[in-house]
């Protein structure tokens, strides 16, 4: 490998990209051994050639390449950097450092954006891709040119300690959709995000714009060249006024309170069961009724048989085609004129009277 560089150091006065390969070697720190891996990665689709083979020529293969080299060296140093943390942690820790804002900001930090070959019309516009694609196409093909070897020492030593502290991104909090989600389903609170506006940045990038309600409350905005990225800064900017504006929090909550008390289901009045029911007054004839039953007098048994006397029911009289007269022997009464109509108490009495006044003269 020394002899490779400085065979290259050698000759390079003499090439006509001597000044491609300064700029690799200032930027990625060693001198590359095959130029037309790097002129490929730092190649845009939007200047693309057609290759000896009829394919097009363009940095998307290496991006493809250098993207899962990039995810394994990272998940071995996160693997080995916290080993008591679960798979969850891990998996977040990795994502966070491999995500396009991470990789765009590295890609500045270390100037790849100007080395990048592009259209004019590509280059003016913002394109929030195009610095971490670079990276990646980069990564790639220092594993082509290099070996896995070199590349993840490249990562460890030139990206991971220099450029990115892992520690710190590992706890940093940059799901702010998810954490105000979260917040809201604790508390039991709507929060929808609502498209304003979408539209293009001179003609070329989409720019979306979002907003975030809370309880139906304005809470944040946030733009983004993608709907998940303006989402973001839209939950970002809500959590930030949630947190520092203590009357926008009572607002959302006051909200809350009037929406859950319109959806409250009516209170129902507690059924009645018989129990509860009181009974209606006893009207005037029933009480005579009733008196009258207390004062009849009983039925007297004969002597001879000591059983008692029989006599008809209302039932068996109204049966009857013919009423019964006359007294059985030891009835001291005559019941054969009593019919179903209720007698009045008045009339009860002057009977019981006539009665006894008629046994008394006999």
């Amino acid at each position: 490998m020394i002899l490779r560089d400085f065979l290259t150091i050698v000759k390079l006065p003499f090439r006509k990209d001597r000044e491609l390969f300064r700029s690799i070697h200032r930027i990625l720190g060693f001198w590359p051994s095959d130029i037309r891996l790097y002129e490929e990665a730092l190649r845009h689709k939007s200047v693309s050639e057609r290759g000896e083979k009829g394919g097009r020529i363009n940095n998307e293969r290496l991006e493809f390449l250098g993207d899962a080299v990039l995810g394994a060296v990272v998940a071995e140093v996160v693997y080995r950097q916290f080993p008591r943390k679960s798979e969850g942690f891990l998996t977040s820790t990795r994502s966070k450092i491999v995500q396009r804002a991470s990789l765009n900001q590295i890609a500045q930090q270390m100037g790849i954006h100007r080395l990048v070959r592009t259209n004019k019309h590509f280059h003016n516009a913002h394109n929030n891709y195009l610095p971490g694609n670079a990276f990646e196409a980069l990564v790639g093909a220092i594993y082509c040119d290099r070996g896995y070897d070199y590349c993840r020492r490249f990562i460890e030593k030139q990206i991971l300690k220099s450029l990115v502290n892992v520690n710190t991104v590992a706890y940093r909090e940059e799901n702010f959709k998810s954490k105000l989600l979260e917040w809201s389903q604790k508390n039991r609170i709507e929060v929808d995000f609502v498209l304003m506006e979408e539209t293009m940045e001179d003609n070329t990038s989409p720019l979306f714009r979002t907003m975030v309600k809370v309880e139906g409350i304005k809470c944040g905005e946030g733009k983004g060249y993608s709907k998940k990225e303006s989402h973001q800064n839209a939950a970002k900017d809500a959590l930030h006024r949630l947190r520092k504006n203590r009357q926008l929090e009572h607002a959302v909550f006051d909200a809350k309170g009037k929406r859950t008390a319109m959806e409250e289901e009516p209170r129902m009045v507690v059924p009645k069961i018989e129990e509860d029911v009181p009974t209606s007054k006893p009207t005037r004839l029933q009480e005579l009724t009733q008196t009258s039953k207390k004062k009849t007098p009983k039925v007297q048994t004969s002597a001879k048989t000591k059983k008692p006397a029989k006599t008809e029911t209302p039932a068996e009289v109204a049966t009857d085609k013919q009423p019964t007269t006359g007294k059985d022997e030891g009835d001291e009464f005559d019941f054969s004129d009593i019919t179903f109509r209720e007698k009045t108490r008045k009339e009860l009495i002057d009977e019981a009277e006539e009665q006894a006044f008629a046994e008394h003269h006999d």
